[in-house]
Order: structure tokens, then sequence, then C-alpha cells
């Protein structure tokens, strides 16, 4: 199969739609024709909803004024400087953190071996941010001469259409490469037992290269968020909603902006100055030292006047009711977007606030679990030349860090109280997870706790002399050990013992 994910060009503009589409492709089967198209059409049609949400992500959204208060200088040089997108997706995805396998012990298939080889550990983050961010993202799994390769892809590269009656994957297509401009030069399309690498020929048509998989599904797995049965493919969490809120606090920073540029300027007025008293540089002359006006021709001097300037209260508290309704629409603490509230918030109202937000990780760490066991089946299968997983592949299950913060302390309070009702909880796999360790320290104390039970084992061993524990003509008791003292008697076979003044003593004959 095609590497797939490598670009040989940087886009550094959003892509040409029209680029993607064809009556017909060199190499594809007419019967698959129909799929490829409806993927097309997918992908054309999500596109531009999903730049949208990628520009609120990276702070690359618009200014949307309404042309009321804002001076046109200040709405001309102005940039996005609101990240509550990027902030409602990074701090769900901080929770899910993938932790390994449980394979049960034994590791007969190379499961191990095949995630670091594959650096699973650093697709599955990237996939995660993704799925949040556009509602679903994907992991390909492809093959070449170097072996197994899996990819994050993003929805907004991407393309799926959805098998409702078997609850997975019916056909997905992932953008490969594009030029400079934009135009889309190579894509692969995913479906069942087979793979389409489609790239430009030199003459300008789609050429495709077919790839066997002998799979009965598409060699791909979908990262969803909050799926539904009105979108099976997920619901993104930079809402609407969140969108709408975040374009009211640009505006709400923006005109804190203008109203701190007109209250950095004194707002004077000279009653009865003459106006070539301020033709030369006004605020050199507002600043200076001393400053002195001429009275007017009747001998008045003028007057002084200074106008109280405009709080910036009104915009604080704006700013910070917009904050709350985007704490409620994404379940974040009001801490996490920077609000301070007037009491100080205990450890338990903290843990409060937080509990909607593990819930909803522990509920996505459950779906994003099922498709990594899917996406493990099928890399070792294909690995393997296997049209089957085999039986023992199928109890393997991921593993994710704890999504809430517990104390030490507390975590072996729990422990040493769990313990003392259930013995073999303590030295368990999953007592030690609930005791805060992750999979590689638990591995690691496993490995020390066999290596001194085989040291114990081994000394003992040493120690105990024959099978029999007879010991030597010597005098000597069971192999190892020296005489025995005070003249005793040995077991049967020994021979003279030694007394208590260090002389000899006949012992009775065998």
């Amino acid at each position: 199969m095609t590497d797939e994910g490598i670009w040989s060009a940087a886009v550094r503009r959003p892509l040409d739609v029209n680029s993607l589409g064809a009556t017909g492709i060199d190499g594809v089967d007419s019967e698959d024709m129909p799929m490829i198209r409806a993927l097309c059409k997918v992908w054309r049609d999500r596109y531009p909803y999903n730049l949208i949400r990628s520009g609120y992500y990276f702070a690359r959204y618009r200014f949307k004024d309404f042309g009321i208060s804002i001076p046109d200088r200040i709405r001309a040089n102005v940039s996005a400087c609101v990240g509550w997108p990027a902030k409602s997706v990074r701090t769900l995805a901080d929770l899910s953190v993938f932790d390994g396998w449980d394979l049960g012990g034994a590791d007969p298939h190379g499961v191990g071996e095949l995630t670091d080889e594959t650096s699973l550990e650093l697709a599955i983050p990237q996939t995660i941010v993704s799925a949040y961010m556009h509602g679903c993202a994907f992991l390909t799994v492809t093959k070449d001469d170097e072996g197994i390769i899996v990819t994050p892809r993003s929805a907004e590269y991407s393309a799926a259409i959805w098998d409702g009656r078997h609850n997975r994957l019916a056909a997905v297509l992932t953008i490969n490469d594009a030029t400079s401009r934009g135009r889309i030069t190579a894509f692969n399309v995913f479906l069942p037992n087979k793979v389409y690498a489609v790239a430009r020929n030199d003459r300008g048509r789609w050429q495709a290269r077919l790839i066997v998989t002998n799979w009965p599904e598409p060699t791909a797995v979908p990262f969803v968020s909050d799926p539904q049965l009105s979108r099976p493919l997920g619901r993104a969490r930079i809402t609407r909603p969140l969108m709408s809120l975040t374009d009211m606090g640009f505006r709400t920073l923006v005109r804190m902006e203008a109203s701190a540029e007109f209250y950095s300027v004194p707002k004077l007025w000279f009653l009865g100055a003459p106006e070539d008293a301020f033709n030369q540089d006004t605020w050199s002359s507002l600043v200076s030292a001393i400053n002195a006006i001429d009275g007017d021709i009747d001998g008045r001097n003028p007057e002084l006047h200074q106008i109280s300037q405009a709080s910036m209260q009104p915009h604080s508290d704006m700013l910070r009711t917009i904050a709350l309704v985007v704490a409620s629409e994404t379940n974040l603490p009001a801490d996490n977007l920077g609000i301070t509230l007037d009491n100080p918030t205990s450890a338990e109202a903290m843990a409060a606030a937080e509990r909607k937000l593990t819930r909803e990780a522990d509920r996505q760490n459950r779906l994003f679990g099922l498709q990594l066991e899917r996406l493990l089946r099928m890399t070792v299968c294909l690995r393997d030349g296997l049209n089957e997983p085999p039986a023992d592949l199928k109890t393997a299950r991921p593993v994710w860090m704890p999504t809430r913060e517990i104390s030490d302390a507390a975590r072996a309070d729990a422990y040493v109280k769990i313990s003392g009702v259930n013995e073999s909880y303590a030295n368990s796999v999953v007592g030690l997870r609930r005791l805060g360790l992750t999979n590689d320290e638990i591995a690691s104390l496993r490995s020390e706790a066999t290596r001194d039970q085989a040291r114990s084992v081994l000394d003992m061993l040493t120690k105990s002399g024959g099978a029999d524990g007879d010991g030597d003509a010597g005098g000597r008791g069971p192999t190892g050990q020296g005489a025995i003292p005070s003249g005793a008697t040995g077991p049967a076979g020994t021979g003279a013992s030694v007394d208590g003044t260090g002389g000899t003593a006949a012992g009775p004959a065998a």
C-alpha cells in the first residue's frame, strides 16, 4: 500500500474543492465508482465547515463588527485574541491519555512492539484533538515494504460514509497530496477488501492502483466525538453557539481596546483660549512641565475644564458574562476561562465543576477504546496476513490514565482499606492502577518482584543442600552448613560431632 499522510507541497491556502471529482478513474472497477463519487461529494460539502472550525481553533477567524462604536483604524488592525475554542478542545482532549494495552500478562502477537513501530502513542492524541475539533477523525492502516503504517487523518482532509446496518465505516477517502495552490493531486479510497491509491498522471488524468487487503471492511477506524443517531460521525466541540460567543468576546475586547485608546488621552477643554495656542504640537504642550496661555484682548484668562474618563467596568462585566455562558456550553470550569470568582473556590467546588468534564471524558474514552481494539485486530491481521483475528487477541483492551485528579493520600487510603478485605486486590493489576501507577510502572514493579522471588528461591536451594538433607563425612550437617555445635548428634549418617570445648566426641554409629 502507499504511505499516506506525506504532502509533497506545503498547502498555504484552502484546497480547491473543484479539483476533487472525476467522472471516471483509470484502474477503478465500474462498480466502485458510485461510492467514490459519493465520497468526493461528501468532502466538497463538508470542507468549508471544517475549514471554519479549524480557523476558530487556530485563532484565524475574522472580526465581525456591527459598524457602530469601533473606529475604522482600530477595526482594520485588530487580530483574533480569544482562544476559547482551542481551550474547549484541548481541555477535554488532555483527559484522554493512552497508557498501553491490557493483554492479560502475555504478548504472543507482539502488540507492544507493534505499538512502538507504528508510533501509536503519538498518533492517538493527535486524532483525539482533531476529532473534538471537527466531530470525527480517522486512523488509517496501510502497509508497504517497511511494514505497517498507522496514520492519523483529520476530517478536514478526509471523507467517510457510515454503514448504519453494521455500525462501522462503509468507505473512507483521504487526501494525500496537493499543489501549493491547493489543487489536489493524490488521494486514497478505502473500501472493503481493497484500497485504491489514486494520483494524477502526466496528462492530468486520474490513475488508480489497486491494493487487495482481504479485510472485510475498510482499513480505517473513526474516532467520533459525541455520536448521535442523526450524526453517527459525531458532533464537534466547536459548536455554533461557541463560535458566536467567541465573536461576542472578540468584539468586547476590541471595544475595551478602543475605550483604552480614548482613556489614555486627557479630556481637557480650554475655554477662551486662542486657536493658535495649539497649532504646533498639542500633546507636547499638554505634557510640558510649564504651560502658559495668554488671555484675550479684554484681559480674561482661559478656563481649564477636565472631563472624567469613561469607565472600563461595563466591558469587563460583559466579558465575564460571556465567559460564564461559554463555561456552561463547554462544561469547562470558569477558572479555565480566566474568570476569577468573588469568593475563593474550594477544592470541593473545583471537583464539582470538573465532574461533568471528567464524565464526558470517561464516556469518550470507552468509545475511543472500542475503535482501538478494532484497530489492533486490523493491524495484526494485515501484518501477519490473516483474514480473521486470533481468539486471544479479542481480549486485549486499551488502558487509559484516570481522568480525575485524586491525591496520593486518598489513593493510598482506599488501597489499604480494600486490600485489608480482599488480599488478592493488593497485587492485582486493577489495584495497582487504582493506586495511580502507570502501565510501565506496573510492569517494572512486577519484573522486580519476579526477580526477587527467583533470587529467594535460589538462596533457599543453595542453603538446603542435597535432596535428602544428609550431611557429609566431615561431621557437617546438610550441605552448605557447618558442624553441629555442643556435641549434639547430627542426623543419620553423620560422623564425629564437636563438643562444647572444641574436642571431638564419639557419636553413635549409624
